[in-house]
C-alpha cells in the first residue's frame, strides 16, 4: 500500500499546477495539500490503479484534495456500504468534492434514494446540500431511484432550501428542482405549483428563483 501511495504522490507532484493551487486556497478551498491538478488529470492518474476498497479508504483519509477525489473514483461500488456512504457525506465540506462524489460514486449505488432521504432529513447544512446534489444527479441520469424518493419530502426540503439564508442551500435546491422538473412536464408543473407564491413575493431573491424555474420549464415539450 505504501508503494502505491508513493507512486500516486509522485504522479500528483509531476502534474502539479502551482498557480491553480494558490487560486483554490485564495477562494477558500481548505486542504492540507492541494496540487492543483484538474479533474481530467485526476481521472487520468486514477486509471493507472485498480479499484480497491483499502486504497480508496486510505486516500479518503488523506487531507489532500486530489486524493479525496481519487477515492471517489477508485472505491469499488459493490463494496461501498450505506454506513460508509453516510460517513463520507458527513465529511464533505466543499462544493467540488460534493459534485465529484455524487457523480463518480453515489449516483451509481442501488441505495442512492436512501442516501438522498437521510441527507435531506439531516440538520447539517452541508449534508442536506449533498442530498440535493445527489438528487440532481439521479434526475440527470433518469434513474428509476428518483421515483422511490418520497416526493413530499423532496419538495418540502427543496422549497425550504430555497428560502434559506444559505447561498449553498439555495443554489443546491434550485439546481435539484431544475433537474427534477426537466424529467417531465408533469414534474415541472408540480415544481412550479410549489413555488407559485414566489412569483409575487416581496423577496426579490424568491422572485428571481421563480423566474429561473419558470424560464427553465417554459420550452418543455409535452
Amino acid at each position: 500500500m505504501e508503494d502505491i501511495l508513493r507512486k500516486i504522490r509522485t504522479d500528483l507532484r509531476l502534474s502539479m499546477n502551482g498557480p491553480v493551487s494558490t487560486s483554490m486556497r485564495n477562494k477558500g478551498v481548505n486542504y492540507r495539500m492541494i496540487f492543483g491538478v484538474d479533474t481530467p488529470g485526476i481521472k487520468r492518474i486514477s486509471q493507472k490503479y485498480n479499484p480497491d476498497k483499502e486504497l480508496a479508504e486510505t486516500l479518503w483519509k488523506e487531507d489532500v484534495r486530489e486524493m479525496k477525489i481519487m477515492a471517489t473514483i477508485l472505491y469499488p461500488k459493490e463494496q461501498f456500504n450505506e454506513e460508509t456512504a453516510l460517513s463520507w457525506i458527513s465529511e464533505i465540506s466543499d462544493q467540488e468534492l460534493r459534485e465529484q462524489i455524487c457523480k463518480n460514486l453515489l449516483q451509481e449505488l442501488t441505495y442512492a434514494d436512501n442516501l438522498v432521504e437521510k441527507s435531506l432529513n439531516n440538520k447539517e447544512e452541508n449534508i442536506r446540500a449533498t442530498g440535493l446534489w445527489l438528487l440532481a444527479r439521479l434526475c440527470i441520469t433518469r434513474s428509476e431511484l428518483v421515483n422511490k424518493i418520497n416526493p413530499e419530502l423532496l419538495l418540502n426540503k427543496a422549497i425550504e432550501g430555497l428560502k434559506s439564508e444559505s447561498m449553498l442551500l439555495r443554489q443546491s435546491s434550485l439546481n435539484a428542482l431544475k433537474y427534477f422538473g426537466r424529467i417531465s412536464p408533469d414534474k415541472a408543473d408540480i415544481v412550479l405549483s410549489n413555488v407559485a407564491s414566489f412569483e409575487n413575493s416581496s423577496d426579490l431573491i424568491e422572485q428571481e428563483m421563480y423566474d429561473q424555474l419558470n424560464f427553465e420549464f417554459s420550452n418543455m415539450e409535452d
